[in-house]
């Protein structure tokens, strides 16, 4: 791979990256459009607005806040924790199959009650319109238990609350075996009069999480209303508040790992809402109200998903529960056609060896295999290339005065040794795809978080833990991160050196000392991105290497 490629194939790759954005304005400038145009189409309806209120209660500790109210306990195999009694709220949740760090036992607990500063909760009711007056349970509701106390698979719980105006309500709650919730809100009408109340549910978040702030991963507001996905920061909703009116879809907050969702009952056009308003919150709220008549009965029904983001168990939802585009709530990206591919390719052969690093290494090689013939012309060009260095110095000194008979001869030498002086972009310009597959797979899936590898790599997610600087942990001092360069990005180093060698050498000898510290450079850049990464492109360097050392050994030209 001639080092002038792999310079090239970067500043393509950094144009494809910002440009993507400019080229891709206009679009998301026309789907805004349209979903303000679907808004002001629906302005006409008149269901009512969820609360959005927050309520003024002084910051406590998760284990105060969990024990000031009676609860529902629940478990399976992937989630334990409760159900509030007070607002009958979902906000204590613990992801009893994750971590959260390498070093601590820690499970990672994702759901938090309100009154904590990193309050994050679930809750769904019903609303009036102005014209409806009718008590209502809110946050501040105590709900009692009928039967069963204790919600698990199979199940299920139901609480109750009569308003002492006729009206009961009753919320069964049902848990699967994963991270489903189903509510089914009932109410029941002995007023004697006719009722007409708006089902909704609603996703509150305090304050804003920690998050990356970088552009090729979402994290924040995500939704699909009807077809569109519709995806939102944080700071964007601060500023301004997005609705969205739609037939069908889902709405909810996600993380890098985790996702809370909401998905409306079927056949029900909704108000989705994603708001700011003390405390960031994604709701909706059914467009037509469900009409309980005297001495009737009336039920809304929704889905709630607080979710680990595991590949199969996201796409196995949006099949089973039939939920539209829910596979986006893992950020697969603008090369989705071939990162979540590649993604299923290296799990199965993860399934095979056990080790992501292994099904990194034979993915690498399969790629390799794959574009064989492909790198062995440009190799073949390469190192005629090369063999044709003396030559084209020779007609460099003999034509020195004239330019145009200069490229003459050149291009004639080029036709007659069949040569094409481009050809070494074409591997190159190939593996940048399957580069940033790689990289956003090993960013975004939850899979190959906390996989190790071998040896020092514990994490192939996170960066080489190691550091030339320490020698490599033989001297006891910590160095800042950014003198963190590990063992793995030194070898990738190495090869790209080693590689730079079999390439032809600059005749500008200015441009040739750049080029010689071209591999240390990269060196630097890339010792931050994980480890899964860096192990690809050393191993895909080796075998690069092996492949063009061949063919350099094997390779004549005429000229002489």
């Amino acid at each position: 791979m001639d080092l002038r490629n792999v310079i090239f194939a970067i500043a393509l790759s950094f144009a494809v990256l910002f440009g993507w954005s400019v080229i891709f304005e206009t679009p998301q400038i026309e789907e805004q459009r349209k979903s303000q145009q679907t808004e002001s189409k629906d302005q006409n309806l008149d269901s009512p607005s969820v609360n959005l209120e927050k309520t003024k209660v002084p910051n406590i500790s998760r284990e105060d806040a969990i024990k000031s109210t009676s609860r529902i306990k629940f478990e399976n195999e992937n989630v334990e924790g409760s159900i509030a009694l007070q607002g009958a709220l979902i906000d204590d949740i613990t992801f009893k199959k994750y971590n959260e760090t390498l070093k601590a036992d820690k499970k990672v607990t994702y759901l938090n009650p309100s009154e904590t500063d990193e309050g994050y909760f679930v809750e769904t009711g019903w609303a009036a319109s102005n014209l409806e007056k009718t008590a209502l349970p809110n946050a501040k509701t105590i709900w009692s238990v009928k039967g069963n106390n204790k919600l698990s698979e199979g199940n299920p719980v139901v609480v109750e609350w009569n308003n002492k105006s006729g009206l009961v309500f009753r919320k069964k709650i049902e848990l699967d075996s994963k991270f489903l919730f189903r509510i089914t809100q009932e109410i029941q009408n002995k007023s004697g009069k006719r009722v007409e109340l708006y089902p909704y549910a609603q996703i509150t978040r305090n304050k804003k999480p920690d998050v990356a702030d970088f552009y090729i991963l979402h994290e924040g507001f995500i939704g699909v209303f009807d077809e569109e996905l519709q995806e939102e920061g944080y700071k964007d909703i601060e500023d301004k508040k997005k609705e969205y009116n739609a037939g069908e879809g889902w709405l909810g907050i996600t993380d890098k790992y985790w996702l809370t969702a909401l998905v409306p009952e079927k056949n029900q056009p909704f108000k989705g809402e994603f708001v700011y308003k003390n405390s960031f919150k994604a709701n909706y709220i059914q467009n037509k109200p469900v009409v309980i008549q005297p001495s009737g009965s009336g039920i809304s029904e929704t889905k709630i998903f607080v979710a680990a983001k595991e590949v199969k168990v996201i796409d196995g939802y949006a099949e089973s529960e039939s939920i539209n585009k829910f596979d986006l709530t893992i950020d697969w990206g603008w090369l989705y056609f071939l990162t979540k591919p590649l993604f299923f390719i290296i799990n199965y052969l993860f399934e095979l060896t056990k080790n992501f690093g292994i099904a990194i290494i034979l993915v690498t090689a399969a790629v390799r295999l794959l574009f064989f013939p492909l790198a062995n012309y440009s190799f073949r060009s390469m190192a005629k290339m090369k063999i044709l260095q003396p030559e084209l110095l020779r007609l460099k000194e003999l034509h020195k005065g004239d330019k145009t008979k200069l490229q003459q001869e050149m291009m004639s030498l080029y036709k007659r040794e069949k040569v094409n002086p481009l050809s070494g972009c074409l591997p190159i310009l190939i593996q940048i795809p399957f580069f940033f597959a790689i990289y956003k797979m090993l960013l975004i899936s939850l899979e190959m978080r906390h996989q190790p590898f071998f040896g020092w790599i514990k994490d192939l997610s996170a960066q080489d833990p190691t550091s030339i600087f320490n020698i490599f942990g033989l001297i006891p001092w910590d160095p800042p991160s950014f003198l963190i360069i590990g063992a793995w990005p030194i070898m990738m180093g190495a090869t790209m050196f080693l590689q730079q060698k079999l390439n032809p050498t600059p005749p500008d000898p200015i441009q040739a000392k750049i080029f010689m510290f071209f591999p240390f450079f990269l060196t630097i850049i890339l010792a931050p991105f994980p480890s899964g990464l860096v192990v690809y492109w050393t191993i895909n360097n080796i075998l690069t290497i092996a492949q063009q050392w061949v063919i350099m050994r094997t390779t004549t030209v005429k000229t002489k």
